[in-house]
């Protein structure tokens, strides 16, 4: 972004300033914008409908529309301006914006775009994002070219590329999420792995309800899935490709219990949990030979091991200080520091992908939080408060955080929720039935 996006953020960046000390502008470059607490308002925007250049196309100009629409307005820093409050009407994806009719309306930014469907369901949809009070284009038009079949993925990709343009922050809304799906009592609820958009769209289910899985965690690519099962009768790790759905156990040893796997950021080795003469410890194992190594050796109990996005590093959680809390090691293995240092236990800890932050679940005086703090446990924030929230998840750019929340009582059920690093916009992800466990995966290709 150029100098010029300056003015059309001044009321959006004002207001973060005025709470934010973090908040950076970058006057001759991207401009970029950290929102760590406080409540702003939002950017108030326009998206016409997306005009069809065909026939066959007419439908999915709307419904494309209205996908982009709602992924900027999910993130809680946009806010939409209804198209029947809109003066000017777009006819033709070529023709000139009339600033004046935008401005009139309060609209800061202009979203226009374009759909057409070809033979064999080829779809193509350009957009472009206006600085309404400057005036001005906010970079070069996009075209994306897919299939009809995926229409929602270019929703997507638009909506990334304008909140990007923005924001300053890096995509997410073209990601999954795979997640365990439960249906039945409290008493006797069934699970299987399930996998969706990260709005809740376009559910697969990936295995069937015959035994208890939990933690599935994507790989670095998105196509595979880790994850853990009682398919045996006791846990055991299976690896999943995404595509075919074959998957293949992951041999840890007869009579041993392994769980709580996690790709590292190569995705050739994977770090796990191992239950084996009643101690349990932190593994890893090289995928291709299926070759383990001991990372931890103590007589306490060592889980829920993530990696730094460098792959130098490993956060994990112990009970070897007399209560659960989280500690640091390298990769490796060897010593360990000890970063969490509230009142309260701490848990199933999980690397940001920008490397700076580790989120967290913590139970203190009976109520469960998903927070996040500095690598060296400094800065600690909770962003979530409620009877029962646990194992967060990043989203591929390290803006936001999902988390199982589950609620009280004999029909209490799980869901799955969502909340911005800043606490801000906590809100329930749509998902069929009751959800848990998720796994942000990276963006898609």
């Amino acid at each position: 972004m150029m100098r010029h996006m300056t003015r059309f953020l001044s009321v959006l960046a004002a207001a973060v300033l005025a709470v934010l000390p973090l908040a950076t502008l970058a006057q001759d470059g991207p401009l970029r914008i950290e929102i760590t607490e406080g409540v702003i308002e939002p950017l108030p925007f326009a998206v016409p409908n997306f005009v069809a250049e065909n026939t066959a196309a007419a439908d999915m100009s709307q419904q494309l529309t209205r996908v982009v629409a709602q992924d900027l307005m999910g993130t809680g820093l946009f806010r939409e301006i209804p198209p029947d409050a809109h003066i000017a009407r777009i006819t033709s994806f070529s023709s000139p914006v009339q600033y004046a009719d935008w401005k009139a309306i309060n609209a800061q930014a202009l979203i226009t775009g374009a759909v057409s469907v070809g033979a064999g369901g080829a779809l193509t949809v350009k957009f472009r994002l206006y600085d309404v009070f400057s005036g001005q284009e906010m970079g070069s038009g996009l075209q994306f070219n897919g299939t009809t079949s995926g229409w929602r993925r270019m929703a997507h990709k638009v909506a990334d590329a304008v909140y990007s343009r923005i924001t300053g922050e890096g995509p997410y809304f073209d990601s999954r999420v795979v997640y365990v799906a439960e249906t039945g009592p409290k008493d006797n609820r069934r699970k299987r792995l399930a996998i969706m958009d990260y709005d809740g769209a376009n559910v697969q289910y990936l295995t069937d309800s015959s035994s208890i899985v939990l933690a599935p965690r994507f790989s670095p690519t998105g196509d595979r899935v880790l994850y853990t099962s009682y398919e045996t009768g006791f846990p055991r790790i299976y690896v999943l490709d995404v595509a075919s759905v074959g998957r293949r156990v992951l041999e840890t040893g007869s009579g041993s219990m392994s769980f709580a796997p996690r790709f590292s950021p190569n995705g050739q080795t994977i770090v796990y949990s191992l239950t084996d003469g009643g101690n349990t410890d932190i593994y890893s194992m090289d995928i291709t030979s299926g070759r383990s190594t001991r990372l931890t050796s103590a007589p306490s109990i060592e889980t829920a091991p993530s990696f730094s996005p460098d792959g130098s590093r490993i956060v994990f959680e112990s009970d070897r200080s007399g209560s659960q809390q989280l500690y640091i090691m390298p990769a490796t293995g060897g010593e360990a520091t000890r970063i969490s240092f509230g009142q309260g236990r701490y848990g199933t800890p999980v690397w940001s992908p920008r490397g700076d932050l580790i989120a967290f679940t913590k139970q203190s005086k009976g109520r469960f939080h998903i927070g996040v703090m500095r690598t060296d446990g400094g800065e600690e924030r909770l962003l979530t408060a409620s009877f029962l929230d646990e194992g967060p998840t990043w989203s591929p750019n390290g803006r936001v955080i999902m988390f199982t929340r589950e609620t009280q009582g004999a029909q209490g059920a799980s869901s799955l929720y969502s909340v911005d690093i800043s606490g801000r916009n906590l809100k329930q992800v749509r998902t069929e039935g009751a959800a848990s466990d998720p796994s942000w995966s990276p963006l898609q290709n």
